[in-house]
């Protein structure tokens, strides 16, 4: 599988243009999806001297990666407009639902699991009629309420 992987924010904690402080497993998670065979693409917006940066620091710890913010080595960006990625995974902390740790990761990509339907973990108990609801339901309607000027509930 190639799982294109951030660095901001997903290997290192958000600290762009410095190099956070490491998020734990990360790398170590990496080095494991290699060695089970994935091809891991970075996927950045760092360019220049702070991509160098970051392709150092995982260096630093194992991580040599298949390709650099490109689909494959030696792409050349002049036959292909798009900074889209060719990709069967992307690994972000700006997913939906934000960035699972890296346990969790792991045990989806080796488990085949990333596409399970929705987890009910997730779902919480209305305050208003004790019915399972959406987290995400009920954080909207919280924002609804503030922006009404509504008191909490």
């Amino acid at each position: 599988m190639i799982i294109a992987v951030d660095f901001d924010g997903t290997i290192v904690e958000h600290e762009y243009p410095r190099i956070g402080a490491p998020i734990p497993f990360a790398t170590d998670t990496l080095l494991q999806l290699q060695r089970d065979g994935h091809q891991l693409i970075l996927w950045t917006v760092r360019e220049g001297e702070l991509l160098q940066e970051a392709v150092d620091y995982c260096r630093g710890f194992g991580v040599d990666f298949y390709a650099i913010n490109q689909s494959f080595p030696g792409e050349r960006p002049e036959e292909k407009p798009s900074r889209k990625l060719t990709a069967d995974l992307f690994i972000d902390d700006r997913n939906l639902g934000g960035l699972p740790d890296w346990g969790q990761i792991y045990h989806m990509i080796k488990h085949d699991r990333m596409f399970e339907p929705f987890d009910s973990s997730v779902m919480l108990m209305s305050r208003n009629n004790n019915r399972s609801k959406n987290i995400f339901l009920i954080i909207g309607e919280a924002i609804d309420r503030i922006k009404n000027g509504e008191a909490a509930r």
